[in-house]
Formats: structure tokens, sequence, C-alpha cells
């Protein structure tokens, strides 16, 4: 049966490249496109006694199948850092890929134009609801460009966030912390990118990596993870280097999810933000609010 369904969910996803399918979406299209098959499945099996129970059974066969599939055929692809997973089938390249979404052609089904700067807003939105951090965007091109045409790329994160850690506690709690000089602010950075596959994931963690230590809580954000051994090098790295993952849901920003949570880096490396500063008005501005926030406690002032 296994090679049967193979052959099955190649001849679905292969008739609609480049949309993009829950496992069940595909199970009930093989139930409904072929019945016989499905009955012969469900009288051959004594554990299967009802629809949902062969639904059930396909999408478990599909997902564990799943890698020797796309083993045998390199066109059916997966999202990752998802779920469910997302299965769909395409004749580009990794590369190709990458360079339809950084061309701000949609990658993304229904979603026409999709830029990369179109989720800054979003991945703000996400972190402002789900863990209280404030963001700000950093825009590169207000730097002095002293590192030369593309230095940038590997200096400056694409967002950064403050999150107050005397929120919700007593009063008096935060003003014996304030005269302690304890710490009461958490600095959050963030590299974006549309895609991220088995092609550009060492580049762009690594990058997140150039751009993001300085802070206590450091991100790449993707609005499309590709791939099973993506996410396998990702979460490699990530034990190397403790920069985290989210997957932003660009349809529902408030439906994204941090993967692989940062490692927090408890002291910041403020050599790095004098340089920022030095470079950057936007983070120049955000240190600005840094400052405000000791002297008022207050993230919008």
């Amino acid at each position: 049966m296994a090679v049967e369904l193979r052959k099955r969910v190649v001849e679905f996803l292969s008739a609609n490249p480049e949309r993009k399918f829950r496992a069940r979406d595909i199970a009930e299209w093989f139930c409904g496109a072929y019945p016989d098959e499905a009955n012969g499945k469900m009288t051959a099996s004594a554990s299967i006694h009802t629809e949902a129970d062969l639904l059930n059974q396909l999408v478990a066969e599909i997902g564990a199948n799943r890698p020797t599939w796309q083993k045998r055929h390199f066109q059916l692809r997966t999202t990752e850092g998802e779920r469910p997973r997302l299965y769909y089938w395409t004749e580009k390249s990794a590369e190709a890929e990458i360079e339809q979404a950084e061309d701000n052609i949609s990658i993304f089904a229904d979603t026409p134009k999709l830029r990369e700067h179109d989720l800054y807003p979003m991945l703000i939105e996400f972190m402002k609801e789900d863990q209280g951090v404030k963001g700000f965007r950093i825009d590169e091109t207000k730097s002095s460009n002293r590192n030369g045409q593309g230095g940038n790329k590997w200096l400056f994160p694409d967002v950064v966030g403050m999150e107050d850690l005397t929120n919700g506690l007593n009063n008096e709690v935060v003003l014996a912390m304030r005269e302690s000089r304890e710490k009461r602010v958490r600095l959050w950075s963030f590299e974006v990118k549309l895609l991220i596959n088995r092609s550009n994931a060492r580049e762009a963690y690594y990058q997140a990596v150039s751009n993001c230590s300085w802070s206590n809580m450091g991100y790449l954000v993707a609005g499309e993870i590709e791939g099973p051994d993506t996410l396998k090098e990702l979460r490699i790295l990530y034990a190397m280097h403790g920069i985290g993952l989210i997957k932003l849901d660009p349809k529902t920003p408030s439906e994204s999810q941090i993967v692989i949570p940062a490692r927090e880096r408890i002291e910041l490396e403020w050599g790095m933000c004098s340089r920022l500063a030095e470079e950057n008005k936007d983070y120049r501005m955000f240190m600005k609010r840094v400052r405000q926030f000791f002297q008022t406690g207050d993230l919008d002032a």
C-alpha cells in the first residue's frame, strides 16, 4: 500500500504545483478520488473501522514515508517549523526558491508579492502580543556605510525590541530593583528572511549570529522554512551559538511561533551597541529609548 500511496501523493501534488497542502488534505483527496483503493485498505486492516480511522492512518503513513519519498522525488518539498507540516511540489531548485523570494514574487499561496519588509511589522505585532516585547525597525539605509557596499548586511539586525522585566511587579519591588540596579529590561534583536531552505540556512543563521549576538535574546525569523534537513541544521547551529528561531505566519501573525527559544545572554555587548549607535540613526534612537526606560520605567516614554 505504501508504494501505491506514494504514487497517489505524487500524482496529486504534481497536478497542483506550488500549492501547499496538509497531509489530511491529501488523504481526503485520495479517499474521494480512489474509493476502491481506500475501501480495500479499510477492509485489509483489522484496526481501521471507520472513515475517520482511515484518514488518520493515511495521514500517519504520509508523514512516516515522507523522508523516503523525498529522496526519490526532489520536487516533493515540505515546510518545517510549523504544524501541521505542509506538502507541495515544485520543479525549482532550492537556490531558485530563494531567488524567487528575493525578487518579491510570493512563495506563499494567496499572498501576492510578499516582501521581506512586509514581515517586519508582522514580527513586531507578534512579539508585542506573545512576549510583551516592544519592537522597533532598524533601517540599514540610515547607516554611515563605513563598511562599504554590503557591509551592513552583517552588522545591523532588521528589528530590535525591549522587554520590561518589571511588568506586573509590585511598585515597591520595582523601586527596590531600581535602587539595587537589578536588571529591569531585556533587549532583543531579530534577523528576518522570507525563506530559509537547505541552500541558505547556514548563511542566514550566521548572519543572525553576526547581527544579533550583542543582545540578550537573538532570533532568526523566517516567513517560510522549507525541508526537514533545514530545521535539523538550524537546531545544530543553535546548540553552538544560541540564536533562536521564529516561524512567522504572514497570514495570521498572532499564530506565529517560537520554534527554538533563544539562549539568553546575561550581559549585553555594550561595545557593539556603541558601534551600532555610532553608525545607525535608528539604533541610536533605540538606545535613547532604553535610557529613557531606565529613567521612567515606561516602555512607551
